[in-house]
């Protein structure tokens, strides 16, 4: 049914609800699992760091870098102890417009998404979600 399958993580519990369901169906499949995470902009305040310190948005950068890394490392073990075979990838750019690029690179049949029911997030996942949706290349799995 599906031989590649992706997973968008981050450091909410829906991401890692998504990324244990990516991982039951990669076995199910005996599918490839890959996981993804977006490097955003630092924030706003990044810059007001950046009076105090010269060096402080590019420490921001490389802590959040590896924030990225470890979440995958997380993803990795967890898989491999299912026996399921996965690789992870940081990428940078736009949410969806990254996250398209990489299904296509990919050739990603399936991508599981968790679902954020957080008010404050609402509008901005929706229209996310929406968006990636209408333009996945593959099929689209939303886990709450």
């Amino acid at each position: 049914m599906f031989t590649k399958i992706v997973v968008a993580l981050n450091d909410l519990p829906q991401s890692q609800r998504a990324l244990r369901t990516a991982i039951d169906l990669a076995l199910a499949c005996n599918a490839e699992l890959a996981t993804v995470s977006i490097l955003g902009d630092l924030p706003t305040y990044a810059s007001f760091a950046m009076i105090v310190d010269s060096n402080a948005p590019s420490e921001m950068k490389e802590a959040q870098r590896q924030a990225h890394a470890d979440l995958h490392e997380k993803a990795f073990l967890l898989a491999k102890e299912q026996g399921v075979r996965t690789k992870g990838s940081i990428i940078g750019g736009r949410e969806v417009q990254a996250i398209l690029h990489f299904l296509k690179m990919e050739r990603a049949d399936l991508i599981v998404l968790g679902l954020h029911q957080h008010d404050f997030y609402l509008a901005r996942l929706w229209s996310s979600v929406y968006d990636l949706a209408q333009e996945a290349p593959c099929s689209v799995l939303g886990v709450h």
